[in-house]
């Protein structure tokens, strides 16, 4: 949703962005263009090397950082970067990331079970060959939305030690029933789940919200790109926490006590992708971008209201 984006950001020259995730630089090219200073993160190493052209042929227009988008304040603030004018966050894994068999994102090629965004930590093969057959089971329902998500479970521990991604994904297949011309493979929604999980993604996704709104300038605009429902949720309420425009409570639950003055002005509609680039790129029909401009209200403390962010 490039074209989108740039048209919400409305860049001026000698604004500065943040693409808080640069992947294969895709969005930082097109605010350069439009004449944009630019620093974009990243926690992949690979992204990183990558784009080290685009940093040298950018004229020092582009400062490529790499760290997750939740250490965005502290990283920025060090280059004396704050506020800025614009930080855009398009969510998941990135399709460098799904290409590449030896990362282990992807069932579509055998590679090992890793799916560590930054490289370092525990890897998906650690997390399903020693995690309890319960905790398996809530990352398949809360991140994947797995509707069997118990008999996935039970299957993978009954496979224990899973080391490959086709390993994984035969596994899921026999527990779910597989017919080659089904349109949705079942282990898509396991693969997603244990990304998720393995990457911390909603927990970084809420740490990156929060430091967007402590960058921004008033004026500033933040826009973010989701591909799935919980990220899409966690994102929505924020943004409508943040606005005022949260529902006054009901007799089942109390009125949330807002301390703050709203910090973004009030959210617009969602916008999807259109059916030309959903044809040039399938993944993009899950694709949702939400956008809000920022007050001059002081960005929230963590006890905002009653029920957090």
């Amino acid at each position: 949703m490039l074209a989108e984006v740039i048209d919400a950001l409305a860049i001026a020259p000698g604004e500065c962005h943040v693409d808080a995730t640069f992947g294969a630089g895709g969005y930082s090219r097109a605010m350069l263009a439009a004449g944009a200073r630019v620093y974009g993160f990243d926690r992949d190493p690979d992204a990183i090397v990558a784009g080290r052209a685009l940093e040298a042929e950018s004229g020092g227009a582009l400062t490529l950082v790499p760290a997750t988008f939740s250490a965005m304040e502290a990283e920025l603030v060090a280059r004396d970067a704050v506020p800025v004018d614009g930080v855009t966050l398009d969510i998941g894994v990135s399709s460098m990331q799904l290409d590449q068999a030896e990362r282990g994102f992807s069932f579509q090629t055998d590679g090992p079970l890793d799916m560590r965004m930054s490289q370092e930590g525990p890897t998906a093969a650690d997390f399903v060959n020693t995690a309890d057959e319960s905790d398996i089971a809530d990352v398949l329902h809360d991140y994947g939305d797995e509707p069997r998500a118990r008999r996935v479970a039970r299957a993978i521990v009954a496979a224990r030690p899973i080391t490959r991604t086709g390993e994984l994904a035969h596994v899921v297949r026999r527990a779910l029933g597989y017919k080659p011309h089904d349109k949705k493979d079942p282990a898509t929604r396991t693969f997603q789940a244990l990304r998720i999980e393995v990457n911390r993604e909603l927990g970084e996704l809420a740490d990156g919200l929060a430091a967007a709104e402590r960058v921004l300038k008033p004026g500033g605009t933040l826009a973010v790109i989701t591909f799935h429902s919980g990220e899409d949720r966690l994102v929505k309420r924020f943004l409508r926490e943040r606005s005022g425009s949260m529902p006054g409570g009901s007799r089942h639950l109390p009125e949330l006590l807002i301390k703050e003055k709203p910090s973004f002005e009030e959210v617009g509609r969602a916008v999807r992708a259109g059916e030309a680039e959903i044809a040039r790129n399938p993944r993009a029909r899950s694709a949702t971008l939400r956008t809000a401009r920022r007050t001059s209200a002081a960005a929230w403390s963590s006890t905002g209201s009653s029920k957090g962010a």
